[in-house]
């Protein structure tokens, strides 16, 4: 059996994986509050698999590569939008948001924006939550609306709640469900941030670099090439093999 066959094939499978997560980077960088998504290389051990024919037969232990998604938390760079409604994130924490499906979500994306209701949400729709767990609702008369650095919502005098900002003791606990959004795993509970530091009038971008998406992708080209060239040159070798042999 050609192990390096065997090593080669599941190398372009985990070519492919990075390959998917830099594209989602690209396509996702001027996705507000985005978290570049990373792959992890490991090698997996396989058991033991027979080299040689006959009496010149020896076991051999395989290792396959394996490819591994991972989220990079790092915080991007903060905008200035002047947008009163828009606000990021300093430090640690997530926004929490309540879904269509009444589940909690968990974003850095702070472009949120006013429903016919007249109740804040995130930019998908998605209603903001205070830290009481509820909807945060804004006066039907109107009024300049202010957001604090600790995340108070006020309208006029009228206060409206406090921002919702949750961190967790491992971001790893998080899987992301798509436009910068996150759900906890199951079982998993998060904890209100102390002194969460909100700004009014910026966004968070994306962390992701376009640039160094791009020169991934020529290293994910040319590695995929060179592992093609390896597969056909010993499927050339065993091909002559068996000639050779009758």
């Amino acid at each position: 059996m050609n192990i390096g066959m065997y090593q080669s094939a599941a190398s372009l499978t985990a070519l492919e994986r990075w390959q998917d997560a830099v594209a989602q980077n690209i396509s996702s960088s001027q996705v507000t509050g985005f978290k570049k998504r990373t792959v992890d290389f490991s090698g997996v051990p396989m058991g033991e698999m027979t080299v040689g024919n006959g009496s010149s037969a020896q076991m051999q232990n395989a290792v396959l590569p394996k490819a591994s998604y991972g989220v990079n938390f790092q915080a991007g760079e903060t905008r200035a939008t002047a947008n009163h409604l828009d606000v990021a994130l300093q430090g640690e924490g997530f926004f929490e948001v309540q879904t269509a499906n009444g589940g909690h979500a968990y974003t850095r994306c702070g472009e949120f924006h006013v429903s016919a209701d007249r109740t804040l949400t995130a930019s998908d729709g998605s209603n903001v939550l205070s830290d009481g767990g509820a909807p945060i609702t804004l006066q039907p008369q109107g009024g300049e609306i202010s957001i604090a650095p600790d995340g108070l919502v006020t309208q006029g005098d009228a206060q409206l709640g406090r921002l919702a900002v949750s961190k967790f003791d491992d971001n790893s606990q998080l899987t992301p469900i798509g436009s910068g959004y996150f759900a906890a795993r199951s079982g998993v509970t998060p904890t209100p941030v102390d002194k969460p530091q909100v700004l009014q009038g910026y966004l968070e971008s994306s962390n992701v670099t376009p640039l160094r998406e791009m020169v991934a992708l020529i290293q994910i080209a040319r590695a995929y090439e060179s592992n093609q060239k390896l597969i056909t040159s010993r499927d050339q070798t065993m091909a002559k093999a068996l000639e050779t042999l009758g």
